[in-house]
């Protein structure tokens, strides 16, 4: 065997005595007012360090301010165009009509509604929702369309086939119940009112799709305007009208899935001017409530009664 790889033994000195190995020299530390000089650098040194870390890890010198929040409360049988209108005042960027037309992740056939759909009228569900400021319109849009998937759920697809109906058409009746009742109480029955005469195979004659179609939400509808020829105008089509005329919310679509087990075939405003409306079985009935109505009216200067309860 050989000796031993190299280095293994102490080197041999001059007299054959093993040199004992020397310590490395230590460089010398400073004392007095230079220790505490090199000390303050080594600290500037630290602080300049950590500034440019943090400079590095925020892109700038700068702090980032967090980006403010916008709320948008939609009320229930809103069109597209009047939320449209309000995301504009809040600030949201794009066409929220244009976003409204329609969105890839949300297939409004899986509700039995038409393939050839012009936009998400409907399934626009009202609430209040919080956004980024400057938020793209199809953000809104897709929430929306997200809380009303949450909610139109199984049983009211189950309580739609219960009516002989796809789930898409009682969203149809639930938009002019939105529109026309002026107190919730009256939901069921005026959804029932539109059943019935379904039908009896009467036509709805509702003023309210009329509007819709014509873009005029207020005011006396002419006799020209309630012969308009649109496939809106529910006077002289039989039928539902083709799509819902406004995003009704959750209480207007339980109503058209579950109307009231009443054989109303008319309503009118009452005149009280409280917003309910008076129900009729036959047209005599509902001639009458009319009058009623319309002697309500001539006594207030020719506007609608003002309801007086406190």
């Amino acid at each position: 065997m050989g000796e031993g790889a190299p280095g293994a033994r102490a080197q041999m000195g001059r007299r054959g005595r093993p040199e004992r190995p020397r310590r490395p020299q230590q460089p010398a530390r400073p004392s007095g007012p230079g220790r505490f000089v090199a000390l303050a650098v080594a600290l500037a040194g630290l602080i300049v360090a950590l500034a440019l870390i943090g400079r590095s890890a925020s892109g700038s010198g700068r702090a980032q301010k967090p980006r403010a929040i916008v709320t948008i409360t939609i009320p229930e049988g809103l069109t597209r165009t009047q939320i449209a209108a309000l995301a504009r005042e809040k600030g949201l960027t794009g066409s929220y009509v244009q976003a409204a037309a329609s969105m890839r992740a949300f297939n409004p056939a899986r509700y039995g509604a038409p393939r050839s759909l012009a936009n998400l009228e409907g399934f626009l569900f009202p609430a209040t929702y919080q956004l980024y400021a400057g938020s793209p319109a199809t953000a809104l849009v897709a929430r929306q369309l997200e809380a009303f998937e949450e909610r139109f759920g199984p049983q009211l697809a189950a309580a739609a086939g219960h009516l002989g109906l796809t789930p898409y058409q009682p969203l149809i009746v639930a938009s002019m119940v939105q529109r026309e009742a002026g107190v919730r109480a009256d939901f069921p029955r005026i959804a029932a009112v539109i059943y019935n005469r379904l039908h009896a195979g009467m036509d709805l004659g509702i003023d309210a799709t009329i509007r819709y179609a014509l873009g005029d939400l207020s005011g006396p509808l002419s006799e020209a305007q309630l012969r308009t020829p649109s496939p809106y105008n529910t006077r002289l089509h039989k039928g539902l009208p083709p799509t819902p005329i406004a995003n009704p919310g959750m209480e207007a679509i339980e109503a058209a899935a579950h109307p009231a087990a009443v054989g109303y075939l008319y309503y009118v405003a009452s005149p009280s001017g409280c917003g309910e409306s008076v129900f009729a079985n036959t047209y005599e009935e509902f001639e009458q409530a009319a009058s009623a109505y319309r002697q309500a009216v001539a006594e207030n200067g020719g506007r609608p009664p003002v309801c007086r309860r406190r």
